[in-house]
């Protein structure tokens, strides 16, 4: 289910650290060499089939809140700027992707009908099959048929659109616009419903089935349908893997302020922690227990956001919401850095608004997934003195 190569064109979003970020260029190229590098020139045994997702561009939903979840439904594009969107999924049909999922929402005002990618055949049939001519698996995002039934609330099916279809109406309009594959529920009893009520034909059918087993075929999964269990412990979990995951962490920050060249921190200095682990930082510090007592601090925050009101607490985990930090929160952060020479390190899962805390920082690093030992490393310059 990768890659995902939308743009991240609304700072808000909650998906934007699945991206490569806001350049439709840059992102075409990553892209193009994702899919490559996972399937090859072309199919086969030893390929890896990448489902790139979401067309045509999941990026720009209005006001950066995911339409996952029913209090927000549509894509906008301001500026008239639907087909920029488009660059990166043409690298990705150039480079052969095996599949293409379409997100949630409902490109608004862009075509003959407001409703989500799936149902909407000017997307599906229109743009990806006919403008594009592409002719692969084509899977929806998961749960457009089914409402999930949960302890406290019902999480609706994102049948943006044509909520008033039922569930069998709702598969029709899913094969009538061109998909292939319903994404994360099975429901065949439906297909085979609206088959025999004459309302969907078998050649309809074996169009999808066709694109299903030839990718299967490709893959060589019926000529030699089992794994080896005993070589999982050789896949999973290689050393050489995780190194190179190490590795990959410790390049992936970005420094963005060093007043007076603080970094890298030099011989054992006095350090206090905070949202660090201790145990980590004493092999590259000595810790202290107080700012005050600190020659320097370290200070691990995240992007700020606001979790939207609802019953669902998949979405509570959502990272909806405004950028910056307010109130007690900004003001326990700058209070540290008034006190103590403070070395910031900041997870931008999303991009952060944050003047104050860059200003009163000594030296301020943006990282996208790391852990402590990565931090420390690329504070201390560890891996380069190695």
């Amino acid at each position: 289910l990768h890659p995902q190569i939308d743009l991240a064109t609304e700072p808000r979003w909650s998906r934007i650290s699945g991206t490569f970020g806001e350049d439709a260029a840059l992102t075409a190229r990553l892209a193009a060499a994702y899919i490559t590098g996972f399937q090859g020139e072309s199919l086969g045994p030893h390929s890896v089939a990448c489902m790139t997702k979401h067309f045509p561009g999941g990026g720009p939903q209005n006001e950066g809140l995911d339409p996952h979840f029913e209090f927000q439904t549509g894509q906008v594009y301001p500026g008239d700027n639907f087909d920029y969107h488009l660059i990166p999924f043409e690298a990705a049909f150039a480079a052969h992707t095996a599949a293409i999922m379409p997100y949630y929402g409902i490109p608004m005002a862009q075509t003959d009908e407001d409703v989500a990618m799936s149902f909407n055949k000017s997307i599906i049939t229109g743009l990806l099959r006919k403008r594009y001519q592409y002719d692969g698996v084509v899977c929806t995002d998961w749960g457009l048929i089914t409402d999930v039934q949960m302890p406290d609330t019902v999480w609706p099916a994102r049948a943006w659109g044509v909520e008033h279809l039922s569930e069998v109406e709702r598969v029709e309009k899913i094969l009538d616009a061109g998909v292939d594959q319903l994404g994360g529920e099975s429901c065949p009893e439906h297909v085979v419903a609206l088959v025999k009520s004459g309302r969907l034909s078998e050649t309809r059918i074996d169009q999808s089935v066709r694109r299903l087993l030839r990718l299967k075929f490709q893959l060589g999964l019926f000529d030699n349908p089992f794994v080896d269990e005993e070589e999982v412990a050789d896949v999973l979990g290689h050393p050489a893997s995780i190194a190179a995951g190490v590795v990959s962490q410790k390049r992936a920050m970005t420094l963005l302020k060093n007043e007076e060249d603080v970094l890298p921190l030099h011989g054992l200095p006095k350090v206090y922690v905070k949202n660090v682990d201790p145990a980590v930082a004493a092999q590259y510090a000595e810790m202290v227990a107080t700012p005050e007592e600190a020659d320097f601090a370290i200070l691990r925050i995240e992007t700020p956001w606001v979790p939207v009101e609802t019953k669902n607490p998949f979405a509570r985990g959502f990272h909806h919401g405004d950028l910056d930090f307010k109130g007690e929160a900004k003001a326990e952060i700058l209070a540290l850095l008034q006190t103590v020479p403070t070395i910031v390190v900041i997870y931008l899962d999303r991009p952060a608004v944050i003047p104050e805390i860059h200003q009163s920082a000594k030296a301020l690093f943006g990282e996208y997934g790391a852990t402590d030992d990565a931090v420390l490393d690329a504070v201390s310059y560890t891996h380069l003195r190695a």
